[in-house]
């Protein structure tokens, strides 16, 4: 990876986007349904685009709502559908357009009071709440942004009626006929005008701020963070949680402070991030630069990207912590800290996530389930228990309550970055401390993504690798222990190849997004055996798809 100079620096003014271009973008572009980068595309976070190359303008977000209505009306999903939207400037748009398909379609529709910004989370939690004891009139839900993606681009998320990311059997339903209807000119769209929505029989508003942020205390033990008077420093990076944390300090007298209250569709306070873009990744050294800075004047401080989905824990001893770094630390803690949760519950993880999590949960006698990437293979077992925890290397994740029932069953950023504040006031110690504890027990583990240019025919080579292509016995230096294309727990395809030895593994799989491919390594000996491990892993990579 080539880093930009002006990575981890002051967004410059001459980067910003011309928030105003992209909005007239948005209404007066019309995408082109026989161009395929034009056409409806649910990767594994909904259909994500920018108004500036016609992958997200009015039309997309119009067909995409009707095909949901049709799908709602398909399945038998009757209830309330819950809406909710992020600070990037394409969000409101989308938003406005939503809703005037919704009502058209009567949809009954549950927005925020106030026009508020409604984090993933709190959608997630909203329709799991409603739906509770239900078995007929379910609720569902749509969460409108690109999570932590660059100013210029928005986003469009189904949420079914298990509250979590919609599996590739809905999405691809969904997608299909939202390009029928593009490919259609948009005549079977039904549309009235956004003031008649809002002024809807249908429409409702709904106080998902205090509904969410009255019921954390049945998933963090907020009295014990209260009661030790931690320093806390929270930076919502401009997102839709921007405007919940100093509620959440005042409900739980915290010793919270909000440093940064701006919202800016143009995210022109950010640092820039490694390849000179703006984006709101908390798990980034460089766009958290800001709160990097202020470490040393909390006892624990944490960010959460636009969407409030992810989370970036900073803290004293080790300044921003690798995601598999803290989730290796949530894990064991939450397994030793949480008496009431079901002893056979299992911990989730993403295949390309750190083996460091393994170990712990095998000291304390907990089942792994590695699922391949994308946060909807933890949807079922979040739901019924099965799993206590799901969490993936790019800093998502969640939990169950304190009692072992189910949370959410998206992403959730506030409570990973609330069990810090937990940890630090139970322990004693911030997470950075804790980690290396874990690694003088567990052994330390060195690990690096990278990502390489691929075409849509390499990357489809790579997604299709059987085991049986790969010949060699040996990889770097070691006996090669396991070869899989298919994850153990549920025979579900990774979408590329997993290589497993002693001490290291490597997972190599294309990006759903980008013309791009992505390899994961870990290596439990050094740097420069994670080093040879990359490189080996891409001599493998070539063989199959050059």
């Amino acid at each position: 990876m080539k880093i930009s100079p002006l990575a981890g620096k002051p967004a410059p003014p001459q980067i910003l986007v011309d928030i105003p271009k992209l909005v007239t973008a948005y209404y007066s572009e019309k995408p082109d349904a026989s161009i395929v980068g034009q056409r409806v595309s649910f990767g594994t976070s909904g259909h994500r685009g920018s108004s500036f190359n016609n992958s997200f303008n009015e039309n997309h977000i119009l067909v995409i709502t009707q095909a949901i209505c049709l799908y709602r009306k398909k399945q038998k999903i009757d209830g309330p559908l819950y809406l909710g939207f992020d600070t990037h400037a394409l969000s409101a748009p989308a938003f406005a357009t939503t809703m005037e398909v919704l009502a058209a379609n009567n949809i009954e529709v549950m927005i925020a009071t106030n026009d508020e910004y409604t984090p993933t989370p709190v959608i997630s939690h909203a329709i799991l709440k409603y739906n509770q004891e239900r078995k007929t009139g379910l609720a569902d839900g749509i969460v409108i942004t690109p999570s932590h993606n660059p100013p210029d681009d928005g986003g469009f998320k189904y949420n079914p009626p298990d509250g979590g990311p919609a599996s590739g059997l809905v999405t691809n339903w969904i997608e299909a006929k939202a390009n029928e209807l593009l490919q259609n000119n948009l005549q079977f769209v039904h549309r009235i005008s956004f003031k008649k929505a809002l002024a809807a029989s249908t429409t409702h508003r709904h106080d998902y701020l205090n509904t969410y942020i009255n019921d954390l205390d049945n998933v963090i033990d907020m009295d014990l963070i209260s009661n030790s008077k931690i320093n806390i420093g929270v930076d919502p990076l401009g997102g839709a949680g921007v405007h919940y944390w100093q509620p959440i300090a005042e409900r739980y007298k915290l010793n919270l402070t909000v440093i940064n209250k701006i919202v800016d569709p143009a995210f022109g306070f950010m640092t820039v991030d490694w390849d000179g873009q703006i984006r709101m990744d908390p798990s980034s050294p460089y766009a958290m630069q800001r709160l990097i800075g202020l470490k040393d004047n909390y006892d624990i401080s944490f960010a959460c990207d636009t969407d409030h989905d992810r989370h970036g824990i900073v803290t004293k001893s080790s300044e921003l912590l690798n995601p598999n770094h803290y989730l290796s630390v949530a894990v064991s803690y939450l397994l030793q800290h949480r008496p009431d949760w079901n002893k056979k519950s299992a911990i989730g993880k993403t295949i390309v996530t750190t083996q460091l999590i393994d170990r712990v949960a095998k000291k304390m006698d907990r089942q792994i389930d590695d699922v391949p990437v994308g946060f909807k293979w933890f949807v079922d077992g979040l739901l019924d228990s099965s799993l206590c925890f799901g969490g993936e290397e790019s800093a998502g994740a969640s939990f169950s309550r304190l009692d072992g029932t189910v949370w959410t069953t998206d992403k959730d950023g506030f409570i990973p970055a609330l069990l810090s504040a937990e940890i630090t006031a139970k322990m004693g110690k911030d997470p950075g401390i804790l980690y290396n504890e874990l690694t003088k027990e567990f052994g330390e583990p060195f690990y690096d993504r990278i990502e390489a240019k691929a075409t849509p025919l390499q990357k489809e080579k790579l997604s299709k690798l059987s085991p049986g292509l790969i010949k060699q016995k040996d990889f770097a230096g070691e006996k090669i222990i396991d070869l899989l294309t298919k994850v153990p727990g549920n025979d579900a395809a990774i979408g590329g190849l997993k290589l497993t030895t002693q001490n290291g593994w490597f997972a190599a799989r294309p990006s759903g997004t980008e013309d791009i491919y992505k390899i994961y390594a870990e290596s439990f000996l050094s740097k420069e055996h994670l080093k040879q491990i990359i490189e080996e892993a891409q001599g493998v990579v070539d063989k199959v798809i050059l």
